[in-house]
């Protein structure tokens, strides 16, 4: 099924770019493309779960504006976006004679996303890149905005740069082949785009849930551009994350990063762990008395509704406060976290006593 794709424009001046949102759009990658330039090579970077599906479909547009393609294939999974995978795609690249008028293109998820991201800002200082996210998680959030990065072994997402895709192609259809506990992962990003910053919009997630785990298309369509024009808001007016403005898109992220860290990037899917960050902060905020009770179990609900864990894992709690210090966000040795104040906004909070933190971990 082909449908007319909506548009969101990321509004960054001469950074400025379109996300295209359809169903069946996928083999639009030439097209978006060269709206903006002639092509002539582009090197796919993928994952082995669609490295033989959708990444083939995009090789194939390619192939048929007579532009060359190389496809270069990843592990799957948050262990592969490091640097030493970072620098083994250098290599390849090299091989390939990739130059600066090369394209990378990304096809997968988050990972493969800021993997990719990260290898196209630093290749010759820079190569033009398009993102094909394939999973709810990209498609609503990690796509768009240009933040682009690896992992060390103990802090998440600690290397990297902002550095804008040319074009965000998103095709609602590839989520079919997502398997479940993937898609309600992603589903963890959409509610929190409602609690920080639309709280209509988290009204419409509470009365469309059943809508959403069903994969209506209609309702996803709807759910993914309206996250996808929120966070391009953001984007638009704090593009570097110096204003404070972009930091609320960290909210339970924190929280996240620390557990995802501490189970070596295996044990969490990424949205499982902003769904677990979330009520944590949620709980944190409560505390404080910046909301109240009713908040967080409001935002319990929903997330447990479409599937999502809420329970934090079984961790001692001091390590975790211990593995947010070394978090990027510190700044002076103090922590931030992003906290609610109300339904549809949260603010920037720092000079929070870790015996608070602690115990916004108990459940």
């Amino acid at each position: 099924m082909n449908t007319s794709p909506r548009i969101v424009h990321v509004q960054l001046g001469p950074r400025s770019y379109p996300i295209e949102i359809g169903t069946g759009n996928l083999g639009r990658s030439a097209g978006m493309m060269l709206q903006c330039q002639p092509v002539t090579h582009a090197v796919i970077i993928t994952d082995m779960n669609v490295s033989e599906t959708h990444a083939a479909s995009v090789a194939r547009s390619l192939d048929a504006e007579q532009i060359a393609v190389d496809l270069l294939v990843i592990e799957p999974g948050e262990a592969a976006k490091c640097v030493d995978t970072a620098e083994q795609l250098w290599q390849k690249l090299l091989d390939l004679r990739t130059d600066r008028r090369s394209w990378i293109v990304a096809v997968g998820g988050g990972v493969v996303g800021d993997l990719a991201g990260f290898v196209a800002a630093t290749f010759t200082r820079g190569l033009s890149f398009l993102q094909v996210p394939t999973t709810l998680l990209a498609q609503v959030d990690s796509s768009v905005g240009g933040k682009v990065g690896v992992n060390l072994p103990s802090a998440k997402n600690m290397v990297g740069a902002f550095w804008q895709p040319r074009a965000v192609l998103i095709d609602t259809a590839v989520l079919a082949t997502l398997p479940e506990r993937e898609y309600r992962s992603g589903l963890a990003e959409v509610v929190k785009y409602g609690v920080i910053l639309d709280a209509e919009f988290f009204e419409f997630l509470d009365g469309r849930a059943e809508a959403l785990l069903n994969q209506d298309p209609r309702v996803l369509e709807s759910v993914i551009e309206r996250c996808c024009q929120l966070k391009a808001d953001v984007v638009a007016a704090d593009e570097c994350d110096l204003s404070g403005r972009r930091a609320v898109l960290n909210y339970g992220h924190t929280f996240c990063h620390a557990l995802e860290t501490l189970t070596g990037y295996s044990q969490l899917l990424h949205g499982e762990g902003v769904a677990i960050g979330m009520q944590c902060a949620a709980r944190l905020a409560e505390r404080l008395g910046r909301v109240d009770a009713g908040f967080t179990t409001r935002q319990r609900d929903l997330l447990v509704r479409l599937g999502l864990p809420v329970a934090v894992p079984k961790l001692d709690h001091q390590a975790i406060v211990d593995c947010m210090a070394r978090d990027k966000k510190v700044e002076h040795g103090r922590l931030h976290f992003v906290l609610p104040s109300r339904l549809g906004h949260v603010e920037l909070v720092s000079g929070i006593d870790s015996s608070d933190v602690l115990a916004a971990l108990q459940d």
